[in-house]
């Protein structure tokens, strides 16, 4: 569990550095007053900022419980095959998301990686929660 759970702490460290970077150079090269990060109000900054920050807020929602489950399949030693093969399943998909997101940004597209992500999401936690 913990290669899947890494995987998707990359993939927030990615979006993030990304986020961080877009902060920068577009307060440094004028299209977003600096005044505007200091808390968050005022001209919109351009959509590939918005995107990247949504996204990145995005992964701190539904992933949580991921992480939560992770946790506990961990410490209590419940790695199956199936658990595995979910929570890649689930990664795989947030990246999907993400990749839709920072892409095109079709939203029905985007919701519909969302809604499988959530739907292997809680076929992890059902698994976990009836092999006490």
């Amino acid at each position: 569990m913990i290669y899947p759970m890494f995987a998707l702490v990359l993939l927030t460290f990615f979006v993030g550095i990304r986020l961080g970077s877009a902060r920068f150079a577009n307060a440094r090269s004028g299209r977003v007053k600096r005044s505007y990060y200091r808390l968050m109000q005022g001209d919109a900054p351009p959509e590939g900022e918005l995107k990247l920050a949504r996204n990145f807020s995005n992964l701190f929602e539904a992933p949580m419980l991921f992480y939560v489950a992770g946790a506990i399949v961990i410490a209590r030693n419940l790695a199956t095959p199936a658990m595995l093969a979910l929570a890649w399943g689930y990664v795989a998909l947030r990246v999907v998301h993400t990749a839709i997101h920072l892409g095109y940004n079709h939203p029905l597209h985007r919701f519909l990686a969302f809604l499988a992500s959530c739907v292997l999401l809680l076929a992890l936690w059902g698994r976990l929660a009836f092999s006490w």
